[in-house]
């Protein structure tokens, strides 16, 4: 410990945030820009199957198997299994087409959903690296014991 240390700041634990009433938030305005803009909707209402297709939305997300730390469902594993393959697909749809629209009518929205998604990628390609990296390990040792095992020999 140096004569410093308590005059530097200290670290803070990483708080969990409930990050689903904003996801929720972004998702409603996000099928807003879509049906009025395809659907030719007035006002705030939607058309009866965009309606179905956010309130099957909706549901699905309160019932997410990861609660509170739920990734940002258009980068989850899980959509297709959660939403069904045809509803996943339409969600999809919906989110991807409405990305530049949504950059125009709700900036600083769009920008953070784009980081957190952004995290969301890093997250997992850090996940599958020190996947492949125990891989190559294993693969390392198996390989060094066998040479030992010869060497004995």
């Amino acid at each position: 410990m140096s004569i410093f240390s308590r005059f530097l700041p200290k670290r803070k634990p990483v708080e969990i945030k409930n990050n689903i009433p904003k996801e929720k938030e972004n998702i409603k305005k996000t099928f807003g820009l879509y049906c009025h803009k395809h659907h030719d909707t007035k006002d705030d209402k939607l058309c009866p199957k965009c309606t179905a297709l956010l309130a099957t939305v909706m549901t699905k997300m309160n019932r997410c198997p990861y609660g509170i730390t739920k990734p940002i469902c258009d980068r989850c594993d899980r959509a297709a299994i959660c939403f069904g393959a045809k509803q996943a697909q339409e969600f999809m749809a919906i989110m991807n087409g409405t990305q530049k629209r949504m950059f125009l009518s709700h900036p600083m929205m769009a920008i953070k959903h784009k980081l957190a998604s952004m995290g969301v990628d890093y997250a997992k390609f850090q996940q599958e690296k020190k996947i492949s990296d125990k891989v190559k390990a294993k693969e390392e040792a198996a390989k060094k014991r066998a040479k030992d095992r010869k060497e004995k020999k």
